[in-house]
């Protein structure tokens, strides 16, 4: 009889966040894979944890899936986690996932910590409906997207390095204007919780001038109607100009 694929959150700052269910889960496993097995370990050590532990991280993943696949349909129970909040958001977990579900293996996700979700909550901007954008591209595509996104009129959520912070917070201002609302939360459920709401002209100038640190999330307001309407037209000048262009 095969085994399970557990998608087990873990906390993305105070320790004290895991749920009871998770703890059980991962005292359960067979197995556990893990993003840093040092990290993990910290959590199992206080949690009296003491199952089998191996690496599972973007760099060996492409690797080690099959091998994980086979395991679980020999019968083991394998959880997974990454090093702060829920697998397969912005951390490994996609690849192993898809293949468990094409094998027909059982795959159970969950609920549990993640950076985004507090962040979009605190952050005063609507949360009704929003999109989760992640980490933006390094270089390539990254004018495009933020071009892209000038229309969205859903929050936005996006995770970021706090060395890029400042100059993402300026791209931003520069492609979405200066007066959109924003947010940026640092350290999630850690001691040095921080969040700094205003515009994004205003944020980017706060952030030059004082470098942050930690894991951050930026929460951006859609765009207003006006500015919608703005861009819909000027699309429709240009196609029209084209299209008289061509007669």
């Amino acid at each position: 009889m095969a085994g399970k694929l557990y998608i087990v959150p873990t906390p993305v700052g105070n320790l004290e966040d895991m749920t009871f269910r998770a703890v059980r889960i991962l005292k359960e496993a067979d197995l556990i894979l893990a993003e840093d097995t040092r990290t993990t370990s910290v959590l199992l050590q206080k949690y009296d944890i003491h199952v089998p532990l191996k690496s599972h991280h973007k760099f060996n993943e492409h690797q080690t899936v099959s091998l994980v696949k086979d395991r679980i349909v020999g019968g083991l129970d394998v959880a997974l986690v990454s090093d702060a909040g829920t697998p397969g958001i912005s951390d490994p977990g996609f690849l192993l996932v898809r293949t468990c579900a094409e094998e027909g293996i059982e795959v159970q996700t969950l609920p549990g910590p993640t950076a985004c979700i507090p962040a979009l909550v605190s952050s005063g901007l609507p949360c009704d409906r929003f999109c989760f954008e992640g980490f933006l591209p390094v270089k390539k595509g990254r004018q495009t997207l933020l071009e892209e996104l000038s229309t969205e009129k859903r929050t936005m959520v996006f995770y970021e390095s706090p060395y890029r912070l400042a100059k993402t917070l300026t791209q931003m201002a520069e492609h979405w204007g200066a007066d959109r609302r924003a947010s940026v939360a640092r350290e999630i459920s850690k001691i040095h919780e921080q969040h700094h709401r205003g515009t994004l002209g205003e944020l980017a100038a706060w952030f030059t001038e004082n470098e942050p640190k930690g894991e951050i999330v930026i929460i951006v307001a859609g765009a207003p109607e006006r500015e919608r309407g703005s861009k819909k037209r000027r699309y429709e000048d240009v196609e029209t100009a084209r299209t008289q262009g061509g007669q």
